[in-house]
Parts: structure tokens; sequence; C-alpha cells
């Protein structure tokens, strides 16, 4: 009511000094600031969504190498002077086999174990005088915890003591939890960061607005508008202009991780599809990165119209 009878009681446009005559609103905006403005939220948008989409990878493809890692477990056959490397290894797989939880044994050749090495020693070595160990592969029953491990570690120690040890990995699943979170921890501060940059970027741009319409806000204030109502129309304002950066950015990072999920799938069945899959997995981010992506754009245009709004009253006051 307050705001209705302060419009009645202002002056015609007719009626104002040439000066003070105006047909543009309060706060344009498809001036060239304004789409400066805009242009630089859908840039800051578009940053912040791929570091949300690319953690939200890496946290998917994490869970993926955790689960297939959590899933096996490795008995190792050390060889030593007197024993029969093959009968160990037969024993020990026979061991896990009558191990309740395990779904299934594959004790690798020596061939195989030799193999494993070259990436570290390379290719083209004679590893047959070299001690080198024998690998069983255990697969797991479900997730895992069923299988009694704790079980069979004491058998092979029991059965084969000094020759053969159990690794169920869990120092290496440790690591890669580590890894994932720290990789998602700073992809949420790095979002924060452009979103505290967005928040800095409406400041400037609403005092300089304020600078520049300082005559009609005190016109405004002369007819009855209180500090509400014009901050309410710069927050109007600001929010479609933080919309619209928003959505621009949002739907480039969304086109963006489609691209990438569409040539990382074209090139699977090529050695660099392989690399590529191996380090992010399927390059999907699912639903929730999608949504995260699409959350940053409503939250990118939601900061720029209560950024705005604090801003015109900090300076009104």
């Amino acid at each position: 009511m307050a705001d209705g009878a302060a419009l009645a009681r202002a002056p015609k446009a007719e009626e104002l000094p040439p000066a003070l005559r105006r047909n543009a609103p309060l706060v344009p905006t498809d001036s060239s600031a304004s789409r400066a403005l805009a242009a630089v939220i859908a840039i800051l948008t578009f940053l912040a969504a791929l570091c949300a989409g690319a953690a939200e990878i890496v946290a998917s493809s994490a869970a993926q190498w955790q689960g297939a890692v959590a899933n096996e477990v490795t008995i190792q056959i050390r060889p030593g002077p007197g024993r029969d490397t093959e009968a160990d290894v037969a024993k020990a797989t026979e061991l896990a086999r009558d191990t309740p939880g395990i779904a299934g044994t594959r004790a690798l050749s020596k061939t195989e174990s030799e193999r494993l090495l070259e990436p570290w020693l390379g290719s083209g070595l004679d590893l047959g005088d070299l001690p080198v160990p024998r690998l069983i592969t255990v697969r797991l029953t479900g997730s895992g915890p069923s299988a009694d491990l704790p079980g069979l570690r004491q058998r092979l120690v029991q059965a084969m003591p000094g020759v053969a040890s159990l690794d169920d990995h869990a120092l290496w699943i440790s690591r890669l939890s580590t890894m994932a979170n720290t990789f998602v921890g700073v992809g949420v501060g790095i979002v924060a960061l452009v979103l505290l940059a967005t928040g800095l970027a409406v400041t400037f741009a609403t005092r300089g607005a304020m600078a520049g319409n300082r005559e009609v806000v005190e016109v405004l204030h002369f007819v009855g508008a209180d500090d509400d109502f014009i901050a309410r129309e710069f927050q109007r304002r600001f929010f479609r202009l933080g919309l619209r950066g928003g959505a621009i950015g949002a739907a480039a990072a969304l086109g963006v991780l489609a691209l990438g999920g569409t040539l990382a799938r074209f090139w699977r069945a090529s050695p660099a599809g392989d690399e590529i899959e191996a380090l992010f997995g399927g390059f999907e981010i699912g639903w929730r990165g999608y949504a995260s992506v699409v959350l940053i754009g409503v939250i990118a245009s939601i900061v720029t119209g209560i950024v705005s709004r604090v801003t015109v009253r900090r300076f009104l006051d």
C-alpha cells in the first residue's frame, strides 16, 4: 500500500525536468554493462559446473574402483629353497576354495606373474632365475564382508609359514578413498570460490548501477519510495541477469560433459578409449552430476539477487 501511494504521488514523466526524464527501467538489463555482467556470470557458472561434474566423475569412478578392488583378495606364494612352488600354489588354492564366502579362485602361471613386473622392469628380461612370487586371485561373494578372510589368513600361515600371505587390498582402498575425497573436497572448494567471485562481481556491478542512477534514487525517495522498494527493484533486475548467465553457463557445461561422454563412448574400442575408461570409468556423471550442474546455475542466480539486494540496502543506509 505504501509503495502504491508513493507511485500515485510520483509526477508524470512529462512534468519532470529534461535531465530526469527516462523511459528505461531503473536498472536496465539490456545495456552493455548488464550484458558484460551476464557474460561474467555465465563464465563463472560454466567453470563451477565443470568442477562439480569432474568431482562427480571422480567420485563415481572411485566408487567403481573400490568395489572392484574390495571384491577381490590376493594370495602370494613366495618360492623358497627346497619347496615345491606348484604344490604350494595348489594347496593355497584348495584352502581358499574351502573358505566360506569365496566365489572363485584363479592361480596365475609363472609367465603371468613375471609379466606383472614388466611395467617396472621392462620387457625382454629373463626372470627365470629370480624368485618371482606366484599370485592367486580370490573373488569374494557379494561385497566381501561375509568371507572368512581372517580364518583363511590364519590357515595359510599355519600350513605354509613364511611362504603364503593374504593381501585384502585394505591399504589401496584407503588410499583410493582418501584421494577421491580430497579431489571432491577441492572441487567443492573451487565451486565455493567461483560463487564468491560471482558475488563480488555482482557487488561492484550493483554499486556502479547505484552510482549511475543516483538522481533516480533521490527522486524516488523524494516522492515517498522506501528503501525496500528500491532494493526489490534492483534485486529483480539482477536476478534476471543472474538467471540468464547461470542458464547459459550451466547449459554450456552440460553440453561439454555430454560431448565428453559421447567421445569416450566413441573411443572406447580404441587404445586411447581404454586409457580413458581406466582413468575415468565410463565418463558418465549420472543424474546426480547433471542435477548438481543445474543446481549451480540456480544458485548463481539466487546469489546474484541476494547480493544485489544487500548491496543496495548498505548503499542506501
